[in-house]
């Protein structure tokens, strides 16, 4: 073998051309990637597949522990609960959450992609908030745009919590399951503060 070997993750979660690249918000595709990168360094070092083997049953066990538990428990006690979004980033974990994202897909994907949003896509944001259809409102604090500045200031005017998610590693150089479990805590707080449990 050549020593390297090149994971695309979007072709091994599926993901077409132009889709939600933000795939370390999808529990499942976290767990793909782990067994296949697993399944790369086998391949390259076949004797050394046991020591792989055990580092990712180890990591997927115990270092994603607080990760897996805290999806499982926000699922459990909020599941159902409505919330709105800046951007498709939240999509597939707010899916994994069993959280009912009511943001229009279209202006989840015009904010991700630096597109102008609709004015009727707008108007039901505002309509969501004003009305509080959403009990939180999850913005990427990483993609400020006028649009999601005035819904972010617009919920909390409306006592709406806002929680941030970012795209990268946040603060630099934290591991995964210690940026996972911030954004994870930093959701569930809010949403313990928007039902009351």
């Amino acid at each position: 073998t050549t020593g390297r070997r090149v994971l695309d993750v979007g072709k091994l979660v599926g993901i077409p051309a132009g889709g939600n690249p933000h795939r370390w918000y999808d529990p499942e595709d976290v767990d793909k990637v782990i067994g296949q990168i697993t399944a790369d360094y086998t391949r390259i070092d076949p004797k050394d597949a046991t020591y792989f083997d055990g580092r990712m049953t180890s990591f997927s066990t115990h270092g994603l522990a607080r990760y897996r538990s805290l999806i499982k428990a926000i699922k459990a006690d909020y599941g159902g609960t409505p919330i709105g979004a800046s951007e498709s980033i939240v999509t597939p974990l707010a899916a994994a959450l069993g959280l009912r994202l009511l943001t229009p897909p279209s202006f989840l994907d015009a904010i991700s992609e630096g597109n102008d949003p609709t004015a009727a896509d707008k108007a039901t944001i505002d309509a969501q908030i004003q009305q509080k259809k959403i009990r939180i409102y999850v913005d990427n604090s990483q993609n400020a745009t006028p649009d999601v500045t005035a819904q972010v200031q617009a919920a909390r005017a409306r006592g709406i919590p806002v929680v941030s998610v970012t795209e990268t590693l946040a603060p630099a150089g934290v591991t995964f399951e210690a940026w996972q479990v911030g954004e994870l805590r930093g959701i569930q707080a809010a949403l313990a503060r928007a039902t009351g449990h």
